[in-house]
């Protein structure tokens, strides 16, 4: 079924083509707008509803073949339909000088809609509708409860907010013991159950609604606990679908259950982040969980990130890489005084610290910033780091030297 928008100032012929479409079971109408919107607010529209094409109405033909030339600039190859309520061979050669194929006038016959709308089904097959949206989504696995992967998924989706041009979303998927708004000191009457239950019909107006502003971070927790809540694979699909239209980094915290819904999101995952600590019931889990994975073939999308590295750990790095069999990708030391005053001020890890400086390298990992690596250094993390890593991006990965 297509995804169709009507823009048509006149109510009642909006109204008419709405039940004409509807009785075709060809097109899902999914916004109707009365006024031709402005540049802003057409990016806003077509970002939030990604319709594939326009019925648009031609009561200001001016304005209206203005409109759809954006709308082509903007999202190219989206379909556009002129719709007027008399079919005038004025009207008629002005849409076509303006390159558009279609034209519709009440009564709205069903079978000259239906061979309108098998033309734009071709022409779409040829030349899809494109929209700009992002494939930086991050899923945050940890190997057991405890490890620390809500606090590295807080820290580096506040991290990557920060750099330019980088409007993320952070979505606590956790529906059993979700911490990133009690980490935050975050109080919303809306979570993700509230975006999944109106992912279909999601805009832009209610998305604002649902998610808490920080700066350039925005947060859908996970809000009261609800362990045995359901999540259907399609609302997933449209709600990544929506935040992919609209922020350039994606980051999403999981629960480690390995949920049906947060199999679905792994799918969906450009990386998959697999947090564990260096201690012999996180790793079992780890290595547990990429079994696992390896049966889902998405083996090749885990980095693994080692949370509170020690000085003197009982099992190396080398000793961690022979049991997961994949390298580690980044490690980070064990600050729990720093973690615990983040936690008291409803803020990220103090970006002074080493524990901080990891998140940022790892948040300019993702990005794929060239940051140049500083020499390495005696200590910690230099002492754990394994000698071959496996790149996430193209180029070289980053390991933390304290």
């Amino acid at each position: 079924m297509l995804r169709g928008a009507i823009i048509c100032p006149d109510q009642e012929l909006s109204v008419r083509l709405a039940d004409a479409l509807s009785e075709t079971h060809a097109v899902a109408i999914v916004r109707t707008i009365e006024l031709y919107p402005n540049e802003v607010d057409l990016a806003r529209f077509l970002r939030a509803a990604a319709p594939e094409l326009v019925f648009m109405g031609l009561q200001s033909a001016p304005k209206a073949l203005a409109l759809a030339a954006r709308i082509e600039a903007q999202s190219p190859g989206t379909q556009i339909v002129a719709v007027d309520s008399k079919c005038e061979p004025d009207s008629l050669l002005e849409t076509m000088r303006a390159g558009i194929r279609e034209f519709i006038a009440p009564p709205f016959e069903p079978a000259a809609l239906q061979q309108a709308l098998r033309r734009v089904q071709e022409t779409l097959e040829r030349r899809p509708a494109v929209i700009e949206s992002t494939d930086a989504v991050f899923a945050f696995l940890p190997s057991k409860a405890g490890v620390g992967c809500s606090t590295i998924a807080l820290n580096t989706g506040i991290l990557l907010s920060e750099l330019p041009n980088h409007k993320t979303l952070l979505a606590d998927f956790d529906l059993n013991c979700g911490m990133i708004a009690f980490m935050l000191q975050m109080e919303s009457p809306y979570s993700i159950t509230s975006a999944v239950e109106n992912a279909h019909q999601m805009d832009e107006n209610l998305w604002e609604k649902l998610v808490t502003n920080l700066g350039r971070l925005d947060v859908l927790p996970a809000g009261k606990l609800a362990p045995g809540y359901r999540i259907d694979a399609t609302q997933i699909r449209y709600l990544l679908d929506f935040a992919r239209r609209n922020y350039k980094a994606i980051c999403l915290d999981l629960s480690g259950i390995l949920e049906k819904y947060s199999i679905e999101i792994l799918h969906e995952a450009k990386r998959i982040f697999l947090v564990c600590t260096p201690e012999v019931p996180s790793l079992h889990l780890a290595r547990e969980k990429l079994r696992f994975l390896r049966t889902l073939d998405l083996e090749s999308r885990v980095s693994i990130l080692l949370n509170r590295a020690q000085r003197r750990s009982l099992i190396p790095i080398a000793e961690i890489e022979k049991v997961l069999h994949l390298p580690v990708y980044m490690s980070f030391p064990n600050d729990y005084l720093g973690v615990h005053k983040a936690l008291t001020a409803g803020k990220h890890v103090h970006s002074a610290s080493e524990l901080g400086k990891g998140f940022r390298a790892l948040a300019e990992a993702v990005a794929g910033v060239k940051a140049p690596l500083e020499p390495a250094k005696s200590g910690l993390l230099a002492r754990l780091a394994p000698r071959k890593r496996a790149p996430l991006e193209p180029g070289a990965p980053r390991v933390l030297a304290s």
